[in-house]
């Protein structure tokens, strides 16, 4: 008997899951890290979400209300405001939300831009917030924070010349602002009057750059222009006129991508290919410098510049002392899609991750990486831990299987040619003395573990395809497989043969066992949860867990009274088991969940997605 849910589900009636905390850092958003004036909080975006993150107790804070990926960020002057921009489908409109940063409540949503917010800055008096318009756009608009109305707008360029990639305003005249990119370079001037924005056009002569990020000197004289050739314009403000170009010989290599004017004068920039550089004003010559993994992205000063925050696109962030120049990593996160999740038996405590070329470990109430496990240039797919925790067992794209010491991450010993077209798939028995492992072809292996070699004991070739999940039973007996060729088969682990094979016209994504056993649950890319007889195969449910997106992940807690499923719609899922309803949806991530766990002692669900970010999201405790 099958039964199908197919109640319509509105999620603006459900209960939120309340986001505790994330690890994570959206570095590829240019300028996205900033440092409030208050100088204890740094705001960057995170997905959808905006994070405010207290540099001393690390505590965050979220600002929850675009729809999509922020795609720039602003902070007022007086560090009353925040100003945050998104990215949007083609055609449709892009939001600005400004916050008002006392309450962590939106003060207004400015809707006028289409598909992509560029770049935001706001006026030295911070009455307006000018907008730049991304490449389907290509519009500035000035805005009255007051009113929460555009004052006036304008095409960013001429017809003839390139993207608009960047603004910035005036030091002192609040009516006057900025904008470059390629090959335009304009500045401008608001009439608030006849509501008009007008544009002087900067002449550079025979030079053509694209600019990507500018920043006005502190005297409010000069304005400085980073290009991608590795150079720095420089204009003179007060007679609206070019004045130099350096450094003349040394470019900066893979071009300049951050600039922040300093204090005494000179400029900090940061490069594609990852340093910091303090020039020196007229020359641009480089008087010291530091080495950061990734493109900088972000530069961001704290009070006058005597401690500088580093923002790359691999994720991580750097925080600088300017005055003994020494560097410090103070936020690290994976940077590619995250491939699987574990928790190690009976422990909340820890976590482990894996993605392309690392394992990691994170200790999970303060979200501080413990442990990096590197292999360059290869891909870590699946990941588990014995139960007895002195193992770490993965399932690698080279075909090979790795186990580490937790405590060190060394490694203990290496299966190769496990499988020959990648592990997609590991998990070890409840004795600890077998692994079982999937790979891209479709065979199931069975290895016994020894204290000094590992043979493999079974193969099991059924599967047409690659194998995405495997399930062990408490007694060791059976174990369950999912797989993409549209089958799930449970395994006998005494004979090697197959007990149980279930059909269904979906790749299979993710399978589990309910803690009694007598059931399984699958999920896979016809967007429903299947509840299956675990003894002969048979369906008895059928729930539609998604609109739109295939269901990466699923975990049942302790008890079996609920699951938790991800999708590809960026959408966390808590499901009552028996009645089959959702009770509570995690809004946030930004985008496609690829795996889901909830914490051993039910007190919290970890989801990983494929931009690289983890979020921790709390229990509800009325369920719990």
């Amino acid at each position: 008997m099958t039964t199908t849910n197919n109640q319509p589900e509105r999620l603006d009636t459900l209960q939120r899951l309340e986001l505790e905390s994330t690890i994570g850092f959206e570095g590829k958003v240019p300028h996205g890290l900033k440092l409030h004036p208050d100088r204890v909080h740094m705001v960057y975006p995170l997905g959808c979400n905006l994070v405010i993150e207290n540099l001393q107790t690390r505590q965050q804070e979220f600002l929850l209300g675009h729809n999509n990926n922020i795609s720039c960020v602003a902070i007022s002057n007086n560090g009353k405001y925040i100003a945050s921009g998104q990215v949007t489908f083609m055609g449709f409109k892009a939001d600005i939300i400004i916050w008002d940063y006392a309450t962590r409540d939106p003060y207004a949503r400015l809707v006028l831009h289409k598909v992509k917010i560029e770049d935001l800055v706001f006026t030295t008096s911070d009455r307006y917030l000018i907008s730049l318009g991304g490449q389907d756009d290509g519009s500035i608009v000035v805005w009255n924070i007051e009113t929460k109305e555009p004052v006036c707008g304008s095409p960013a360029q001429h017809k003839s010349a390139g993207i608009t990639y960047c603004i910035a305003a005036s030091k002192e005249d609040e009516y006057q602002f900025y904008s470059a990119g390629n090959g335009t370079l304009r500045f401008w001037q608001l009439d608030v009057a006849n509501r008009k924005i007008r544009a002087t056009d900067i002449n550079t002569g025979t030079i053509k750059r694209i600019v990507k990020c500018m920043t006005v000197s502190l005297d409010g004289q000069h304005l400085y222009c980073g290009t991608t050739t590795g150079d720095i314009l420089m204009i003179y403000i007060p007679a609206t006129q070019f004045k130099t170009m350096g450094p003349e010989k040394k470019k900066y290599s893979m071009g300049i991508t951050a600039m922040k004017a300093l204090v005494n004068g000179d400029v900090l920039i940061g490069t594609g290919e990852g340093k910091v550089h303090i020039t020196e004003k007229e020359t641009f010559k480089s008087l010291k410098s530091l080495q950061c993994m990734g493109e900088i992205t972000s530069l961001a000063l704290r009070g006058e510049g005597h401690m500088i925050f580093i923002g790359t696109d691999r994720s991580h962030i750097y925080k600088i002392n300017y005055a003994d120049w020494k560097m410090e990593l103070i936020n690290t996160c994976h940077n590619s899609p995250i491939n699987d999740v574990a928790f190690p038996f009976g422990t909340s405590e820890l976590f482990g991750t894996c993605s392309y070329q690392d394992i990691r470990i994170w200790h999970a109430p303060t979200g501080n990486e413990l442990l990096r496990i590197t292999q360059a240039n290869k891909t870590c797919n699946s990941l588990c831990f014995t139960r007895d925790g002195k193992m770490i067992v993965s399932g690698w794209d080279d075909g090979r299987i790795r186990a580490f010491y937790p405590e060190t991450g060394r490694e203990m010993f290496t299966i190769n040619d496990a499988h020959h077209r990648g592990v997609t798939a590991v998990a070890v028995t409840n004795d600890c003395r077998r692994i079982v492992s999937g790979g891209g072809e479709g065979m199931i292996r069975v290895w016994q573990i020894n204290a000094n070699s590992q043979e493999l004991i079974a193969t099991m070739k059924e599967h047409k395809n690659a194998v995405v999940s495997i399930r062990i039973n408490k007694s060791d007996t059976e174990c369950v497989t999912a797989s993409l060729d549209g089958t799930c088969i449970i395994w006998n682990l005494k004979r090697f043969v197959r007990n149980q094979v279930l059909f269904e016209n979906t790749l299979f994504q993710c399978v589990a066992y309910h803690p009694e056993e007598f059931h399984i649950i699958t999920g896979g890319t016809d967007r429903k949860i299947g509840y299956w007889e675990s003894t002969n195969g048979a369906q008895i449910r059928e729930l539609e867990a998604s609109k739109s997106g295939t269901i990466n992940g699923l975990d049942i807690d302790n008890g079996g009274n609920y699951f938790v499923t991800v999708s590809a719609d960026k959408l966390v899922k808590l499901w009552r088991y028996n009645e089959g309803d959702v009770i509570s949806v995690g809004i946030g991530h930004g985008s496609e969940v690829k795996k889901v766990k909830i914490c051993p002692n039910t007190q919290h669900i970890i989801s990983v997605s494929a931009d690289g970010s983890i979020f921790r999201w709390k229990f509800p405790k009325s369920t719990a």
